[in-house]
């Protein structure tokens, strides 16, 4: 790659991530119920709502009870507050999240479950936010956004380099290489595949470089693991 300039190595770099973890995803990807076809608007946005700072191991188990229990916006909406703060309090979510669960639910019974395209309209509503926005666009409506979490955040930056702001959802570097990453045909399982390789491979604390399939284009094992 020597003497390629560096928006053309960045574009290499995309197209290189894209393809890999595509390529991985198939045989190694982790497989949820929330990532299944024909699910409902309520069974999407529920399943990101509680994948919200909590192990998708964890709701994996928990996901299928929430669903049995609170079917849709109308009965999460008419429950006892109590009764969903006891249904979350295994998973470790309290009274706050199921407040705003609840302030969302009941937000969507008036709109008659109907979300809005526009954007400023859907972070407008309770408990949306930059990341629900996203999975919104991208599992409803079709369209490529990134479902940018830490755990995003770290393969990105290990991949490329370090982002410059502390708060992942301002910072224009890691938000423009996460848009450029998803910009694809299969935007949805290229989310998938790099959420999945976080939690498996690229993991926190003790990253499987050694074995990883992308090390020989990644900034990380170049300067820090492999110098």
């Amino acid at each position: 790659m020597a003497g390629v300039h560096s928006k053309g190595l960045e574009d290499y770099k995309v197209e290189f991530l894209q393809e890999n973890l595509l390529a991985w995803y198939k045989t190694s990807g982790r497989r949820f119920y929330w990532r299944k076809k024909g699910l409902s608007q309520y069974q999407y946005i529920i399943a990101e709502v509680l994948l919200q700072r909590t192990k998708a191991e964890t709701i994996a188990k928990f996901y299928p009870l929430f669903i049995l229990e609170f079917p849709n916006w109308l009965s999460l909406a008419n429950a006892d507050l109590k009764a969903i703060e006891v249904f979350l309090k295994p998973i470790g979510l309290y009274t706050q999240r199921a407040l705003r669960l609840q302030n969302l639910a009941r937000e969507m019974v008036k709109r008659k479950g109907r979300l809005p395209r526009d954007r400023k309209d859907l972070e407008s509503i309770p408990f949306m936010g930059q990341y629900i926005a996203n999975a919104v666009e991208l599992v409803i409506y079709n369209q490529p956004s990134p479902l940018v979490d830490v755990n995003m955040a770290r393969v990105i930056e290990r991949f490329f380099s370090p982002r410059k702001m502390a708060d992942i959802r301002y910072d224009p570097y890691l938000q423009g290489l996460a848009y450029k990453i998803v910009n694809h045909q299969n935007a949805r399982y290229i989310n998938w595949a790099i959420l999945d390789f976080a939690a498996i491979i690229c993991q926190a604390r003790k990253p499987k470089c050694v074995i990883c399939l992308i090390n020989n284009n990644c900034h990380y094992f170049k300067t820090i693991v492999n110098p």
